[in-house]
């Protein structure tokens, strides 16, 4: 049984992407699951000066710590403007300057949703190409586009996309394993 952090790249209380991570490891039967509310985790902007002056947070240190015990990760980033949101991209920022090879050894499922019809593409597409520069497998990928209209009562409600979903989500099971 490999354990798996799952948790979405956004820090809104009402994440879309966060939904989506919870639908997902609902699906995930046999292994150990922890599931991360990122809105609970604020961290300052990286800087150098930052850095330098206050260290690291216990917060930042507290979540490498779930990532070094997880062999998996379920991942949903969210997308502004065509990139990963500065949330997300900063959580890299800040973990990276912990350790570089924070995903070591991590098997991941990437996941974006969103609202438009490109399904956070552009921001899956960017993650998809940095997470293997801080030792992440990425198993395989998903997006989710019109969430309003393919995501309903906790699940996804269109019948190929969730297929789809399905597919991707036993890649990375079988990567897992």
């Amino acid at each position: 049984m490999a354990e798996v952090l799952a948790f979405a790249g956004s820090n809104s209380s009402t994440s879309i992407n966060y939904e989506l991570v919870k639908y997902t490891v609902s699906l995930m039967d046999n292994h150990k699951v922890q599931t991360l509310d990122m809105s609970r985790y604020p961290f300052p902007m990286y800087s150098a000066d930052e850095e330098k002056k206050k260290g690291f947070s216990n917060s930042l240190i507290e979540f490498k710590g779930y990532i070094q015990q997880s062999q998996g990760l379920v991942l949903s980033v969210n997308e502004h403007n065509g990139n990963p949101s500065s949330y997300f991209k900063n959580l890299i920022d800040w973990l990276s300057r912990l350790e570089r090879k924070f995903l070591e050894d991590t098997v991941v499922f990437l996941m974006a949703a969103s609202t438009g019809k490109g399904g956070g593409k552009g921001s899956l597409g960017i993650t998809d190409k940095i997470l293997p520069s801080f030792g992440a497998e990425v198993a395989s990928t998903f997006s989710l586009p019109s969430f309003n209209e393919t995501f309903a009562t906790g699940e996804i409600t269109d019948v190929a996309l969730k297929e789809q979903h399905a597919a991707a989500l036993q890649v990375f099971l079988q990567k897992l394993n």
